[in-house]
């Protein structure tokens, strides 16, 4: 199998495709070129280019128009933009609609080969295996939490860096952004794989259970206590302590956790005996640990002791970009688990998806995608399959029925297309949407000229 990097050039000047298939050929490139983005997609239905570096201005189909197609249908591929500087405005358009990267023009070939560079590096982090055991490398992936945004990337780096050494870790995030998978994946490439993961959820825990859960108790330490306990600290010894909203953990009790974290050492309740240990640390929050510093809260030194290496996880509405990718990963898991044969999911469909907020993060989406695939009775998601809130907010959002005209005929006509695009052109549901009969949208239809494209 070939270990070349597959790269697609798409510029609507031929001596410009020309100078770049001469000036980057290398034996660890294999370049095509295309005239335009029309050109380029048949490209890709042949040649599974792992980046495509693509001119904006350019006749039939322009970069903006190709990145948003290849979001759409190769949600893996990385996009890189080149722009002139008077177009600065679509580089920074395309930077939001999900390019990795832009270069200006007049470019030289050292700067398109630090890209290709920093691209290669970030697709060896995405394709490394840090997990011993193919059930181990199949669970804790990367490609759960992926991404392609620059954010996860450094997320991806910083995991890889840090699971090879025994520094306590802070994972802040909102959520259902994927902390406790990072945690896994920092426990799974370490040298503690082998040794037990224990994870406590610190928020559904008790003040006065709290500190026998985590350092255990003797026997008759307190009421009901008719046995000695080990806690969760010596069950992850020579292992992996997962402390999930580390925020909601009582003073009385930082004070024996900061204990442990300095020294390895604690007792359990109602005894006296010192015990030892050798567990490593990884903390996460959905809080900002510095205001609950401020208000008394939590520790200082204790705050200090836990964010020796502090992983921020970005929510995804601040890397939309990553929606397709993770959409139709989440649609090939749930076809699978269900026995579907659900092929992809509409592009109105993953339009409605990237306009939404998450408050829920990926694990909404995991959801919602899920509950669509349930539901599909086709081979294709498609915005009637997903939530009515959903839909809902999204039309709010981008629904504009702005016109040239005050034409009556020309309104009712937009409406109709505009609701036969967000529903993927099924009559049924548009006529529901529109609340007239079946038969009244087709006369509609054929009276305004509207086809399906």
């Amino acid at each position: 199998m070939s270990s070349k990097i597959k790269l697609l050039f798409v510029d609507d000047e031929e001596g410009f495709r020309f100078f770049f298939r001469e000036g980057l050929m290398s034996e660890a490139l294999e370049i095509e070129t295309a005239s335009d983005g029309t050109e380029a997609l048949k490209r890709l239905k042949t040649f599974p280019a792992d980046i495509v570096v693509t001119d904006v201005k350019m006749p039939n189909m322009d970069g903006l128009l190709l990145l948003e197609e290849i979001r759409m249908r190769y949600p893996d591929i990385f996009v890189v933009m080149v722009t002139g500087h008077g177009t600065i405005e679509d580089a920074v358009k395309a930077m939001k609609a999900g390019a990795y990267d832009y270069v200006l023009k007049p470019y030289d070939f050292d700067t398109i080969r630090r890209v290709i560079e920093k691209i290669t590096g970030h697709k060896r982090i995405l394709q490394k295996s840090i997990f011993p055991g193919k059930e181990r490398r199949k669970k804790y992936r990367f490609e759960n939490i992926i991404g392609q945004d620059p954010k996860m990337f450094h997320v991806f780096q910083k995991i890889i860096d840090v699971a090879e050494t025994d520094a306590t870790v802070l994972i802040n995030g909102e959520t259902g952004t994927g902390k406790e998978l990072i945690a896994d994946s920092i426990h799974f490439g370490s040298p503690r794989k082998s040794q037990p993961l224990i994870k406590v959820n610190c928020a559904a825990l008790t003040e006065t259970l709290i500190n026998s859960e985590l350092f255990g108790h003797e026997k008759g330490a307190f009421t009901g206590a008719t046995a000695q306990k080990k806690g969760h600290f010596e069950l992850a010894d020579k292992g992996t302590i997962f402390l999930d909203e580390i925020g909601d953990i009582p003073i009385p009790t930082q004070i024996s956790l900061l204990r442990v974290l300095e020294s390895g050492t604690f007792q359990r309740v109602g005894g006296t005996r010192t015990l030892k240990v050798d567990t490593r640390v990884v903390c996460a929050t959905n809080k900002d640990l510095s205001s609950a510093v401020k208000e008394k809260l939590l520790r200082e030194d204790l705050f200090c002791r836990i964010s020796v290496v502090p992983i921020h996880i970005p929510p995804l509405r601040e890397r939309k970009s990553d929606i397709p990718l993770l959409a139709n990963h989440f649609l090939r898991k749930y076809s699978t688990q269900t026995k579907k044969n659900i092929l992809r999911i509409s592009r109105i469909a993953i339009e409605t998806l990237i306009r939404h907020e998450w408050p829920g993060n990926v694990r909404e989406l995991a959801n919602i995608i899920e509950n669509a695939v349930i539901f599909c009775k086709g081979r294709e998601i498609i915005p009637a399959n997903l939530p009515k809130e959903l839909k809902e907010t999204s039309q709010k959002k981008e629904v504009d029925l702005r016109l040239s005209s005050r034409s009556l005929p020309l309104a009712e006509a937009t409406i109709i297309r505009k609701v036969l695009e967000e529903t993927d052109w099924n009559l049924k549901q548009a006529a529901k949407e529109l609340d007239i009969a079946r038969g009244t949208l087709y006369s509609k239809m054929k009276k305004y000229g509207i086809e399906k494209p």
